[in-house]
């Protein structure tokens, strides 16, 4: 198998650190290849409805084991009496930086030890040398730079030049490739000031070192030609959306080519068996980008719940609003779901609203770094766009009222997803009984 991160395994019924059952996990390396003993223990549950859930970004299966636990235990008292559940947690490589929080996860080691500020902590170290294994030299001195910070153009040049490559960027070609975000081909100094201003804005500029800066000012440090210290908090949030770029493109090969054929053949061999696809972050990339394998006239995926998807809120258009010749990534996939796609947003997400436009916007767009442009909007930001007569509720009407019975449908649950520090803000606040409610009335499952 190909990278595979923190030493990834499988559970079968109620597993140790899982308090329902049966459970079991289907693991998958970065090319989508299935470890077949788990995907043989999928096979053997005696379920009727079977929940699989994709985790977003982490760096070992401990930490997708506790969001599997604490997100899946109330649904043992939310369906009905005809529904028997199985649990099924989708692993696969990623990783988190320890300084993005999430809400609750007290174990030791679920954040960075304070203090680091721009340098790399150990836990994010290990975690890099995981996600890029083979590669501890660039990553070595990477850490070297973030630690030292030198006030130097050229610096910043080989820290911008080392990202590239790490992300698989060809320097040479970037500014002539459309299909290559501008953080990756504009100027590496302007790219960090971008970068700093907007952790800045998503209220990290002391603690990530980038400096205290006004949102839409220079703040110190930030004025053309000096101060060149200053930009390390947004070097540091360089490689970090470097890693973003290497999962969003990974999450959607595990889709596409592991997780959407691993549910094909389950369900040829249980057809009477239903399954509801849930993914955070990246992880909803993974279960939507599954879809391509769902073969015409299929009704085995009986719902789709997105938790704060990091894809584009364009992915199901038919066509997209700035180029009407072309369709979203994931066009009419929703109509493969015997049920609804269920997109939870949050303005409370920091990830989603301040760092992926930046990110996602390409090389070449007119509208430069700084410009606003709705086309690099993310779905687990505002929800499911240009998809006609998809509707947008509350999450407290669709708790009330329940959600369509199929097509894409968009929830605001910034009441309950509105916890987390910077940089991220509340990307990963999504361990509540309201959005398992969500999920049991997308998928016909309540009592």
């Amino acid at each position: 198998m190909a990278d595979v991160v923190g030493g990834f395994g499988f559970r079968t019924g109620s597993a140790a650190g899982i308090g329902v059952g049966p459970y079991a996990e289907l693991t998958f390396d970065s090319e989508g290849d299935v470890d077949r003993a788990t995907q043989g223990a999928v096979a053997r549950m005696e379920a009727t409805d079977v929940l699989v859930f994709a985790h977003g970004w982490n760096s070992d299966r401990s930490t997708a084991v506790r969001l599997y636990d604490r997100f899946f235990a109330p649904f043992p008292a939310l369906v009905g009496p005809g529904v028997r559940l199985g649990y099924v947690g989708v692993v696969w490589p990623s990783m988190r930086f320890s300084d993005e929080p999430i809400p609750d996860f007290e174990a030791a080691g679920a954040l960075a030890e304070p203090g680091h500020g721009c340098a790399l902590d150990p836990l994010t170290r290990q975690a890099l040398e995981g996600f890029w294994p083979g590669r501890r030299a660039e990553l070595d001195r990477l850490a070297e730079l973030l630690a030292e910070q030198p006030e130097s153009a050229a610096a910043f040049i080989e820290f911008g030049a080392l990202v590239r490559e790490l992300a698989g960027v060809d320097a040479v070609h970037a500014v002539a490739a459309p299909a290559i975000p501008a953080i990756f081909t504009d100027d590496v100094l302007e790219v960090c000031r971008v970068l700093s201003r907007a952790l800045a804005r998503a209220g990290a500029g002391a603690a990530s070192g980038s400096g205290a800066v006004p949102a839409g000012g220079e703040g110190p440090g930030l004025t053309a030609g000096a101060g060149l210290g200053g930009l390390w908090g947004g070097a540091k949030e360089l490689l970090r959306q470097a890693t973003y770029y290497k999962m969003k493109k990974r999450a959607g090969v595990v889709g596409e080519r592991g997780l959407g054929p691993v549910l094909a053949e389950l369900a040829a061999g249980r057809p009477a068996m239903r399954f509801h696809l849930i993914g955070h972050s990246f992880g909803a990339r993974v279960v939507s980008f599954s879809l391509r394998a769902v073969p015409d006239g299929a009704r085995y995926v009986r719902s789709v719940t997105l938790l704060q998807g990091a894809f584009s809120h364009y992915a199901f258009a038919d066509r997209l609003p700035h180029d009407k010749g072309r369709g979203g990534a994931l066009r009419g996939l929703h109509r493969k779901v015997d049920g609804p796609v269920v997109a939870c947003h949050s303005p409370h997400d920091s990830a989603l609203k301040v760092f992926y436009p930046l990110a996602s916007r390409m090389a070449g767009d007119s509208a430069g770094l700084l410009g606003f442009d709705e086309r690099w909007g993310a779905i687990g930001h505002d929800g499911v766009q240009a998809v006609p007569g998809a509707p947008r509720l509350s999450l407290d009407t669709a708790l009330r009222e329940g959600v369509p019975a199929a097509g894409c449908v968009s929830v605001d649950a910034g009441s309950v997803v509105r916890r987390g520090g910077a940089p991220s803000g509340a990307h990963s606040d999504i361990c509540h009984e309201e959005l398992a409610r969500v999920v049991v009335a997308a998928g016909r499952m309540g009592r």
